[in-house]
């Protein structure tokens, strides 16, 4: 017996599993045709699972690059999936035993995501490079926060005034100009999805509950800027670190540890937050309740020397919130669940709140919107949204279920928009070599795929060896992970047909030619990595030991 879903088929066991998944128990409640809309064979549009109530991919979470093939050396997989042996870490996932191991469920042994094989290259050569220039910098965020505003939506607005215009909406020090006390700091993108080579630009936003930035009721700049550096002592582990210059007096508080109230340009580590959350203490490597992330992922912009930067049209918008704080202990049963769901091969589970948001099951909701067909920005659909649960849900790397804040560059010169311009290679805690070029020698190319020609071009030689010494001759990660003009507009061009399409669910990678070094199908008795090829990694960098910034005379690339 097998259930039949427009034409996508799967086990009697893994049925009985879907069954039970709540995610899917939602789907499925809703009124399917009882006839098949579309013939064996016959091209499925993408959002008509969505308009007939289906699930496409049950294995959504599982992103494209978990099918790459590694060939037993290729290793992409450490990024994500890591072991730590420190017990104090809130992170307990363990599954560095999944890098290259492919093991996932009988629905998850087959490839979904079929935009990885399309070929693109005669869609980009029929858009001209105008065209796309004018696309991409048109602004599609005013138009949602319009939206959002009005009586068509429940949920929250994540609203920064003028943010299609990137550094524009801040200040030197991040702070929104709009009083809405979203705060942008740099960081080190991950890799290597979110290099702009590799298809996208983005930057992310920071907001605390209000008691952190207020003292007696009123917002107070300093200490705002107090409880910031606080937390990331928290995520970080650190013990002090640099800030802005703080003025102790109007604080009541002695942030350096010197004994006197003073302008302080350095912090300390201490139990509690400040101001009007002086009863909340600090939990390491865990944000407090009511911590809002704002991260939008756009297209790239270049101008015609070639220069390029996050691009005013958004790709998506992304938004977290932790609505409930899970101190460590509390975290220890959620994760054996997500080791049983595992071990058992089940699918995974996550409840749709609607308008509020999809919850991980450890504290936070994610909301996402993306380009409609006509580029403007609409609330993802229930399976798209779906996907954004695999990465910060239950992966082994993550701090609180979060990328970018823990790779913030330390201390005050993080707080600002994101600048790669600003930003060397620096290692990871516990390694010597830059994490770039790390990643280079650990993949054998410039992205998860191996199939990014120009950084195999730039950056290695006639045998697939590290150009190590070109690599270290950067001035800053710029020059290492932006791509040419040429690049970045077929880039720019490939991720508008999927949004022409709407084939979110194949997959929302721009793809240029079609992927080789990807399995459709998973064979369960491949040989996973040797284990010389299986590493350990810290998502966090070590700033204390290497120059991050620098100077002012060489920031201008």
């Amino acid at each position: 017996m097998k259930i039949q879903i427009l034409f996508r088929s799967w086990a009697p066991a893994l049925v009985v599993a879907a069954l039970t998944s709540p995610f899917l128990q939602q789907a499925h409640a809703q009124t399917a045709p009882t006839q098949p809309a579309y013939q064996q064979g016959e091209a499925i549009p993408a959002l008509a699972y969505v308009e007939h109530g289906e699930i496409y991919n049950p294995e959504a979470p599982i992103p494209p690059q978990c099918y790459t093939k590694t060939d037993g050396v290729h290793n992409p997989c450490y990024v994500c999936h890591q072991t730590y042996s420190d017990e104090q870490r809130t992170n307990m996932m363990h599954d560095g035993f999944q890098q290259g191991s492919y093991a996932f469920s009988e629905a998850g042994e087959t490839n979904s995501w079929s935009n990885l094989f399309k070929d693109r290259r005669q869609a980009i050569a029929e858009v001209s490079d105008e065209e796309i220039l004018e696309y991409v910098r048109e602004d599609n965020y005013s138009e949602l926060i319009r939206w959002m505003k009005s009586d068509q939506w429940q949920g929250v607005v994540p609203e920064i005034n003028n943010l299609a215009s990137g550094a524009a909406a801040f200040d030197k020090y991040g702070l929104a100009l709009d009083g809405s006390r979203w705060v942008a700091f740099n960081y080190k993108p991950l890799p290597s999805t979110f290099w702009p080579t590799n298809g996208s630009s983005d930057d992310t936003m920071i907001r605390l509950a209000p008691a952190f930035s207020e003292q007696n009721g009123e917002f107070n700049r300093d200490l705002y800027y107090a409880n910031l550096s606080l937390l990331e002592l928290a995520i970080s582990g650190l013990q002090s670190i640099d800030t802005p210059e703080l003025d102790e007096t109007k604080l009541g508080a002695d942030l350096d540890g010197d004994g006197e109230l003073s302008i302080s340009t350095h912090i300390q580590r201490r139990d509690n937050y400040l101001g009007d959350a002086s009863a909340i203490a600090l939990s390491h490597m865990l944000y407090p309740q009511g911590t809002e992330f704002l991260h939008t992922v756009r297209y790239i912009d270049v101008d015609e020397q070639g220069n390029t930067s996050p691009a005013a049209r958004m790709k998506e918008v992304r938004y977290m919130v932790k609505k409930s704080f899970k101190p460590r202990n509390a975290l220890v049963n959620r994760y054996y669940g997500e080791f049983k769901e595992k071990h058992f091969e089940n699918l995974p589970s996550a409840v749709d709140k609607k308008h509020k948001g999809i919850s991980n099951n450890f504290g936070w909701l994610l909301l996402g919107f993306i380009e409609d067909e006509q580029g403007q920005l609409r609330k993802q659909h229930r399976e798209e949204q779906f996907a954004c649960v695999g990465c910060h849900k239950a992966i082994g790397s993550t701090i609180d279920q979060t990328f970018g804040f823990p790779r913030k560059v330390a201390g005050a010169k993080g707080w600002a928009y994101i600048d790669l311009k600003s930003i060397k290679d620096v290692p990871n805690i516990g390694e010597k070599q830059g994490e770039f070029l790390t990643y280079l020698e650990r993949v054998g190319g410039g992205d998860e795929f191996r199939q990014n020609d120009e950084m195999l071009e730039r950056w290695f030689d006639s045998k697939g060896q590290v150009n190590k010494a070109a690599v270290l001759s950067t001035k800053s990660i710029y020059e290492l992970i932006s791509p040419s003009r040429e690049r970045a507009l077929a880039l720019n061009k490939a991720y508008r047909e999927v949004v022409k399409e709407q084939s979110y669910l194949y997959g929302r990678d721009a793809v240029l030619a079609p992927a080789t070094n990807v399995l459709k199908q998973v064979n369960t008795e491949q040989a996973p990595l040797k284990p010389e090829h299986r590493y350990q990694w810290d998502i966090r960098l070590n700033w204390q030991e290497a120059e991050a910034v620098i100077s002012d005379a060489d920031s201008s690339l």
